[in-house]
This record gives structure tokens, sequence and C-alpha cells, in this order.
């Protein structure tokens, strides 16, 4: 209607993406939380229909500091363009990268029973050399650089590839600190170590300034784009090949149950 009658403004959109699950580059946790797999479905919510306001469904336990990095940035870069607000809505969880994101918000709202927090950098992995030793197997490793077998799980543990790992581990963190910190402000306690890995539940986080208030997405915006406001989903869209070769999709679900087991041990940190 408003193309023809441009004095007639019609109810007010708020388009709604939905942040789920793990996020890792291609072939890690899928595709689905990639900034590369995301972009078109961002892209999209900030420019169609001229949306009153951008709303993010978070659910996720993190994963790559890069890729939550590319993500968070890309939903700013467009909400500072298109003069856009942005409303972060999490669900069971915005934990580690899951925050990274749910912060490209300018408001966080949270469910009473929301986990939300830890602002850490983790590496983790498995030390098989004593295995190998009881089994009589003899592994050969060479390289060109002593750094360039760092943290191989089938040697015994070097004090000073630990040292190196924290030591690399530790610009990370300062980067996501520095992130929270530039879009909550002021609102962030001064009296409780926020940055530490420590999470918080619901109200718990909203007295910190981790998040906003506690809100469900429909009655919130409604309570702030009034009762007419339309809800516009925008899903992310399958790759053509998948769906058009077998194979494709077949390669796919291989890739996935590995990808499962992994994202299965980031949401188990958080009871879920």
């Amino acid at each position: 209607m408003s193309r023809f009658f441009p004095f007639f403004r019609g109810a007010p959109r708020v388009a709604v993406i939905r942040l789920s699950g793990a996020i890792g580059g291609a072939g890690r946790f899928g595709a689905g939380m990639s900034d590369e797999a995301l972009a078109p479905l961002i892209e999209r919510a900030f420019r169609a229909g001229k949306p009153r306001a951008v709303a993010l469904i978070v659910n996720s336990p993190g994963g790559s500091p890069v890729q939550s990095a590319l993500i968070a940035a890309r939903i700013r870069r467009l909400a500072e363009e298109r003069r856009v607000p942005v409303h972060a809505f999490v669900e069971d969880v915005a934990a580690s990268g899951g925050y990274w994101l749910a912060c490209a918000a300018d408001h966080i709202w949270v469910d009473a029973n929301s986990v939300v927090g830890s602002v850490g950098v983790i590496a983790a992995s498995f030390g098989f050399h004593d295995l190998l030793a009881r089994h009589g197997i003899e592994r050969r490793v060479y390289t060109a650089g002593k750094s360039k077998s760092m943290n191989d799980p089938f040697q015994p543990e070097k004090p000073e590839d630990v040292a190196r790992l924290k030591a690399l581990m530790g610009p990370i963190h300062e980067n996501f600190i520095a992130h929270v910190k530039a879009r909550r402000g002021e609102r962030l306690s001064q009296e409780v170590a926020l940055f530490e890995g420590d999470i918080w539940v619901g109200a718990q986080a909203v007295g910190l300034g981790l998040a906003d208030g506690i809100a469900h997405p429909v009655p919130k915006l409604k309570e702030i784009y009034g009762d007419k406001v339309r809800l516009v989903p925008h899903k992310a869209r399958r790759p053509l090949l998948s769906r058009l070769r077998p194979g494709i999709a077949a390669a796919e679900a291989a890739g996935a149950i590995v990808d499962a087991a992994e994202e299965r041990a980031l949401w188990a940190r958080y009871g879920l």
C-alpha cells in the first residue's frame, strides 16, 4: 500500500534472525554459523523492507573467536549504516562466542533461566603418548622450525608449548574483553570480575550489566514498537548444489557426525 500512497504508513517491521548452534568456519560445526554462511541472511534482514529494528535470537555455546568477531562486526556495520537498532534475545545460552554475538546488539534480553557470559578463551586437546607406548607404537615427526609440532597430542606435553599456547590465547581474550566493554560500557558492574570465564543465569546477568532485562521477543517488541509490529523471520537457504546432488548431501551428513560430537562437547559445558 505504501508504494502507491507514500503518506500511508504500514505496521512497523522487525527483521528476525536466528543465531543458533556452535560458531565455526566452513568444515567446523557445519556451515551454518560462519560469517560466510550468515552474510546473505544478515544483509537481507537489514535491507529488505526497511525494518524498524533487527532482532537476534541467540542460542550458542560459542566456538571460533574469529567467526564470532566477523559476524558481530557485520551486524554492527549494517546497524550503523542503516541506522537500525538491534535487540538480542537469549534462549538457553549466550556464552563465550555466543555472548560475543549478543553484544553486537544495542540491547540484550534474557530468559530467567538463560546462561550468559563465559568471557574467556579455551583450548582443549588430548594426550595419547602413554597409550602409544603401551602398544609399542613409535611416532616419528620431522619439522623445520622448533615450534611446528607444538602441542602434538601423540607426544608428552612440554611446558614451553603450554606457555606458547597461553601467550596466543591472551590477545584473543583481551580482544573479547574490549568488545564487551565497547558494547556494554557503563552498564557493566565494576564490583565483580566479569572476564574470568564465569557464567551467570537470568537476573544475575541483568544485575551485572551483561544483559538489560528479562524479556521474550514478541511481548518486548510489541512493548517497544507497538501492538501492530510485524516480526519478519529471515532464514538461511540451503545451498542449491546440496539440494540437487545426493552425493554432496551424503558427504555433508558424514562430516556433520564429527561436527555434532564437537558441538555436543561445547553445549555440555553449560549443562545442556
